[in-house]
């Protein structure tokens, strides 16, 4: 089958019935009893002629997952069969849906695996890896984004279709795609689970959210408290923006800011702010009095005059 036949089928199909076809047959419970007479659409097949798909974008695969699923296999064998294809140009088979599986397998030393053969083109094995990755629980939201995307400028699919075909509203696949948006640092911060898709969405609507990403991070703000900065901010013009921004960052004190703020304000009996300027050494001491005779004081003080 020529590529122009396989990019035609795969595009041919729907969505919703790649996935329908994939998850019923994934859903297909093994019998110990028939594993070998073929009664039921799948057949056990040695797991030296199993091969992975060489295009699955999923590069990573957890080791504490792996063994977790490699101990349950063990203990319960596989319980859903593997969909594979008849590999084109070679004996054995390529897994289309369920590597984690045989991967977990192969740690149990197990010699055969559940296998279901079918017939799909290599557009068709790339677009369910990518709606197989999509659908593992623990990925995180630019993963996710991601894959939506792949299917989308890789396979013509609208936003409509593939949060149709996922059980997905489109709000939600429009506004993780925007994600996919924000700077590298940022992005960065979420995939390390430093800040939560909920400040994400929020940062996609500032010119900066680098900035503020790191005020997140550093002051533990929440969402509510991030979406009222950059409400806040986003009202501004530029001038003023960037003005308020560093005002803000000034204003966030570490401990020892905090701590020496309070020993001065004891030592002189007054009010003591310390601002660091972001990034640099140096900064201001803004000392706050109530009545002239205060003033008095701290001038006799910084002069030394009795």
């Amino acid at each position: 089958m020529n590529n122009k036949t396989n990019k035609n089928k795969g595009l041919g199909r729907g969505l919703s019935s790649l996935i329908a076809d994939v998850s019923g047959l994934a859903d297909t419970e093994v019998s110990s009893d028939s594993i070998m007479a073929d009664r039921s659409g799948y057949r056990s097949e040695p797991i030296i002629n199993i091969f992975p798909n060489p295009e699955q974008p999923r590069r990573t695969f957890s080791d504490e997952g792996l063994r977790e699923l490699s101990k349950s296999i063990q203990e319960r064998g596989i319980v859903q069969p593997l969909i594979v294809r008849k590999k084109s140009n070679a004996d054995g088979f390529e897994i289309v849906a369920g590597e984690r599986r045989w991967r977990a397998a192969q740690l149990a030393q197990l010699d055969a695996l559940p296998v279901i053969v079918k017939d799909f083109s290599d557009n068709e094995v790339l677009e369910i890896a990518i709606i197989e990755n999509i659908q593992r629980e623990e990925l995180n939201p630019i993963e996710e984004a991601r894959g939506y995307q792949q299917l989308m400028e890789k396979f013509g699919r609208t936003q409509e279709q593939v949060s149709t075909a996922l059980g997905k509203s489109r709000s939600y696949v429009a506004n993780l795609l925007r994600l996919l948006n924000l700077p590298d640092e940022v992005i960065g911060y979420l995939v390390s689970g430093q800040i939560s898709a909920g400040h994400a969405k929020v940062l996609v609507s500032s010119d900066e959210a680098i900035k503020i990403s790191r005020l997140i991070i550093s002051d533990n703000l929440s969402v509510r408290e991030t979406e009222k900065l950059v409400r806040s901010l986003n009202q501004l013009d530029s001038k003023t923006f960037s003005q308020k921004l560093k005002k803000t960052i000034l204003k966030q004190k570490d401990t020892d800011t905090k701590a020496m703020e309070k020993e001065l304000s004891a030592a002189l009996g007054l009010r003591v702010f310390i601002e660091h300027s972001a990034g640099g050494e140096n900064g201001n001491i803004i000392l706050k009095y109530k009545t002239l005779e205060e003033f008095d004081r701290v001038r006799d003080l910084l002069i030394g005059e009795d």
